[in-house]
C-alpha cells in the first residue's frame, strides 16, 4: 500500500494536523542575492511545477546552493520575491515553509537508533511513541531500512546513513522537498544506487523535488528539468535530452554530455545556400552540407565524441595521445596542434599510441556557434536519396 495512504500525519508550523499532504509549484521572481559586494545570483525568474523533479547544476559558485537555501528559508534573499503556489513566502520562517531539506551531511545523533532519528520531528511536536514508531515502519519499509530499525548510526554504511537522512524528511510529509548534494559524501556505487532510490521515492511521492549537484550525470539520469546555472544566472532551463542535443550556448554544450564537447575553433571561409566551407587553426579547409538562417560568423564548432570518428578521409589531422578502454566504449584522444580531442567509439579496435589519425567531422550533429558562446541555428542539407 502506499505510504502517504497508510498515513496522514502532516507536519504545519510544528504540529501535526490530520490532513493529507499537497503538492506545490515553486515561483522565483527576480531573486537576487549579495554577500557584500559580490552579487552570487543576479536575477534569478524560475517556476517548479507541482510534483515536478528539478535539479539545479553548474560549476562550484555559480550560486546553486544558495538558490536552494533561499527556498528552503535558511539565506534571505537580497532582493525578489518567492512564491509557494500563489502565496508568497519570501519572509515566511523555514519551518513554516512546508519544506524538509537533505544535506550532504547525514547529521544524525549518533545515541539514537535509526527509528528515533527519523521520528525526532514528530517527538518534539508530542506525537505518542507508538505512532512515531508506526510512522518510522512505513517509511524504512519504502527506502528498505526496516531491518535497520533498531541500529544506531555508527553500525550502518553511509549509504544506510543517507537513507536515513531522507526517511527524516519523507515522515515530515512536507510539500517540498530540497536535496543539498546529498551523494557527495558516497563511493561511486552507492551514488549510483542512491540517486536510483531518490528517482523511485519521487516516482511514489509525486511532490515537488529541488536537487542541487555539481555532478552533470546525476541531473541528466534524475530530472525532470534541468537548471543550468552560471556565475549567478540561468544558462538554459530545459529536459535533460532537449539540453543535450539543442544547447543555447557553449557553456551548456560543455556542461551537459560526459566526456564533455569537442570544441573546435574554426574560420568560416565562404557559405552557400546548402554549404559552409570552415578553416581549422591549421589552415586545413573542409566543407559541411549545412544552411544557415542567420548572418552570424562561426567561430566555434562543437562536436560530442560520440560522433567525432578516427577516419582516413577525416579533415583533421592528429596524433593519438592515449587511449582509454571502459569495455563497451573506448576513448582515443587525440592531439591536433595546442589541442586536445576525444572520440568515443565503441569498437575494441583502436589506433597506437603516437600513431597519426584523421577525424571525420560529419555534418551531422554538430554545433556551432558565435564569438558571444551563443550556438547558431542551422538545418542539415540530407544529400538526394
Amino acid at each position: 500500500m502506499h505510504i502517504l495512504e497508510r498515513s496522514n500525519l502532516v507536519l504545519r508550523s510544528g504540529q501535526y494536523d490530520e490532513e493529507f499532504n499537497s503538492m506545490v509549484a515553486i515561483r522565483l521572481e527576480g531573486i537576487r542575492k549579495a554577500f557584500g559586494t559580490v552579487e552570487v545570483l543576479n536575477g534569478i525568474d524560475l517556476t517548479v511545477e507541482d510534483g515536478e523533479f528539478v535539479v539545479f547544476v553548474g560549476p562550484s559558485g555559480c550560486g546553486k546552493s544558495t538558490l536552494l537555501r533561499i527556498i528552503a528559508g535558511l539565506e534571505e534573499a537580497s532582493a525578489g520575491e518567492l512564491f509557494f503556489d500563489t502565496k508568497q513566502i519570501t519572509n515566511v520562517a523555514p519551518a513554516q515553509r512546508g519544506v524538509a531539506m537533505v544535506f550532504q551531511s547525514y547529521a544524525l545523533y549518533p545515541h539514537m537508533t535509526v527509528a528515533d532519528n527519523m521520528t525526532m520531528s514528530m517527538r518534539l511536536s508530542g506525537i505518542p511513541k507508538k505512532q512515531r514508531r508506526i510512522r518510522a515502519e512505513e517509511v524504512a519499509e519504502m527506502l528498505q531500512l526496516s531491518p535497520l530499525l533498531d541500529r544506531k548510526p555508527a553500525q550502518l554504511s553511509g549509504g544506510q546513513r543517507q537513507r536515513v537522512a531522507i526517511g527524516r524528511a519523507i515522515v515530515r510529509n512536507p510539500d517540498v522537498f530540497l536535496f543539498d548534494e546529498p551523494l557527495s559524501n558516497l563511493d561511486a556505487a552507492l551514488r549510483i544506487e542512491t540517486r536510483v532510490g531518490i528517482s523511485q521515492l519521487h516516482r511514489t511521492l509525486g511532490n515537488t523535488m529541488v536537487y542541487v549537484t555539481h555532478d552533470q550525470v546525476e541531473a541528466m539520469t534524475m530530472a525532470d528539468r534541468i537548471v543550468i546555472l552560471d556565475q549567478g544566472q540561468i544558462a538554459q532551463v530545459g529536459a535533460p535530452m532537449d539540453l543535450y542535443h539543442h544547447p543555447a550556448n557553449a557553456f551548456v554544450a560543455g556542461f551537459i554530455g560526459s566526456p564533455k564537447m569537442n570544441f573546435i575553433p574554426v574560420t568560416e571561409v565562404s557559405r552557400g545556400k546548402n554549404s559552409l566551407r570552415l578553416a581549422l587553426s591549421t589552415g586545413e579547409e573542409f566543407e559541411l552540407g549545412l544552411h544557415l538562417t542567420h548572418d552570424d560568423q562561426v567561430v566555434l564548432l562543437g562536436i560530442r565524441p560520440e560522433n567525432l570518428k578516427v577516419d582516413p578521409d577525416g579533415q583533421i589531422a592528429g596524433t593519438v595521445t592515449a587511449v582509454e578502454r571502459l569495455g563497451s566504449e573506448t576513448l582515443i584522444y587525440v592531439a591536433v596542434g595546442d589541442a586536445t580531442y576525444v572520440e568515443k567509439s565503441t569498437s575494441d579496435i583502436s589506433p597506437s599510441i603516437g600513431g597519426s589519425v584523421r577525424l571525420l567531422i560529419p555534418d551531422q550533429p554538430v554545433h556551432l556557434f558565435k564569438a558571444n558562446g551563443q550556438a547558431i541555428a542551422h538545418e542539415t542539407i540530407l544529400p538526394p536519396r
